[in-house]
């Protein structure tokens, strides 16, 4: 089972979420509540708050067996009802709905709450208060490992989200090789305040610390100070956080006892890198994945981590790198390729949207993304393809390489780079930059002379800020559009 470690031994505070927690009896025992409510649905969605109610409707569901669909809970109305629609939501459970009295058995199962009213005005599936003083045994039947554990929906960059199945099985070879990886066990606590509605923060951050049976402190909002005064040994962020870690410098070096810090869901720029083992101690733990392949490549705990790679394949996984006709490409550290991975963890399509080519004939997942593979087996993620990977002049440019370089200078703070159509070179190099007291040429010249000339930006823009979405990615098609 998935959850096999949960409730082994009664830990107290076994979740805490923004200063409120629950022993692992007491999340069982409410999460069977949960699991009650939802026996025989097809599909429960979930608007998923950073809360403790959004824990336990989690557990809930994995216990019951029944798919759960987090849903931003900042989703506008045509957002969340594409994923409501899409998904065939049997039920939306509301974490801030408030108590309800109990009714007696019914088609849902014996002895859920009344559903209320059915979101906005009648449009949509029944919604259900999730209450953390219900208690009830849960489930006493094994869930099957091929059964749907959760429906995650991607950021929607490339058209409307879509739907990825992701299997009990599926997240249990994707954590457990994570553990394997990290060291992570039940002697750990885990902190972080990323969203409950992504890979990262839900799967790795809250199923993850049930799996390992490893205690979970969710700050909240991810502050430095939160993180600071979290007491953890595991620490999870995306760049962003770790930036404005490495601006306080205080809350940094409280994280000098901590015994691992894992940056993911974007690159981690070298110079936070840097920064930020600097100022406590440990050098982050960087790793690769995507909604529909759960976490596929990582440094580990034990050896190298290198600044602007993130580690090798982890146990059962394979990756190989093709060109735009399809030929394997080496792994020699320079050949640029798109990434294709194979694993467990991998998903095995997207909801309703069967017979796409999102897999090669031999069964390799495309990815989208571009990379660099070592002759080592260490991985550097170049971007998307569709959008990182800047064909100019004849050179194939990474736009990582560039932003990197940028980053590196003393008075950047914040950096992006997009290729811009251009009727002679295809595309040219543009950056988008967020510093002080320095000129666009400064910057052109600064690049030009750290990488190949034909490497540098041909336009800088200063900006005050880059789009970023709920985990901190910039918003490159924002910044595309804006340039036409």
């Amino acid at each position: 089972m998935l959850l096999s470690n949960l409730g082994s031994v009664d830990v107290p505070a076994a979740v805490t979420v923004d200063g409120r927690a629950l022993t692992s009896g007491e999340l069982i025992d409410a999460a069977g509540a949960v699991a009650r409510d939802v026996a025989g649905a097809t599909v429960v969605a979930i608007r998923a708050t950073a809360s403790l109610e959004t824990v336990v409707a989690v557990t809930g569901c994995l216990l019951a067996g029944v798919p759960l669909v987090p849903v931003p809970p900042d989703a506008g109305p045509v957002e969340r009802d594409h994923i409501l629609r899409d998904c065939s939501a049997d039920l939306l459970l509301d974490p801030d709905g408030g108590p309800r009295p109990a009714r007696g058995p019914g088609p849902l199962g014996p002895g859920p709450r009344d559903p209320g009213p059915r979101s906005d005005a009648g449009v949509g599936p029944p919604v259900v208060p999730v209450v953390l003083s219900r208690r009830a045994d849960p489930p006493s039947g094994a869930v099957t490992p091929d059964r749907t554990a959760l429906i995650l929906y991607t950021s929607g960059t490339t058209g409307a989200p879509k739907g990825v199945p992701v299997t009990h099985a599926a997240i249990a070879a994707g954590l457990d090789a994570l553990a394997e990886a990290w060291a992570w066990s039940p002697d750990d606590v885990l902190v972080h305040g990323l969203p409950l509605f992504h890979v990262h923060g839900l799967v790795l951050g809250v199923v993850g610390a049930l799996r390992t049976g490893s205690r979970l402190v969710h700050t909240g909002r991810p502050t430095p100070q939160g993180y600071a005064a979290a007491g953890g040994s595991l620490y999870f962020a995306v760049p962003t956080i770790w930036s404005r870690v490495c601006a306080d410098p205080t809350a940094a070096r409280a994280l000098r006892d901590a015994r691992l810090l894992v940056s993911g869901s974007a690159a981690l720029p070298v110079p936070v890198f840097q920064e930020l083992t600097r100022l406590t101690g440990h050098q982050p733990v960087e790793r690769y994945g995507m909604t529909e392949t759960l976490i596929t490549v990582s440094s580990r705990v034990v050896g190298d981590r290198r600044p602007g790679w993130v580690g090798t394949p982890l146990t059962g996984v394979r990756t190989r790198l093709t060109g735009e006709a399809g030929e394997l490409l080496p792994h020699d550290g320079e050949s640029v390729g798109e990434l294709q991975v194979r694993g467990p963890m991998v998903f095995g399509g997207y909801l309703g949207r069967a017979g796409r080519d999102d897999f090669t004939p031999d069964g390799w997942f495309r990815t989208g993304d571009v990379a660099r593979i070592g002759p080592d087996g260490w991985h550097q993620i170049v971007g998307r393809a569709s959008i990182d990977l800047i064909k100019s002049g004849g050179y194939r440019i990474g736009a990582g390489e560039v932003e990197n370089v940028l980053l590196a200078h003393p008075a950047v703070r914040e950096a992006a780079v997009v290729g811009v159509p251009d009727a002679d070179l295809g595309q040219q190099v543009v950056a988008y930059v967020v510093a002080d007291g320095v000129r666009p040429q400064q910057l052109i010249d600064f690049v030009a002379t750290e990488l190949s000339v034909h490497k540098r930006p041909r336009k800088v823009h200063m900006v005050d800020r880059l789009p970023r979405n709920a985990m901190g990615k910039v918003q490159k098609k924002a910044l595309l559009d804006d340039s036409r």
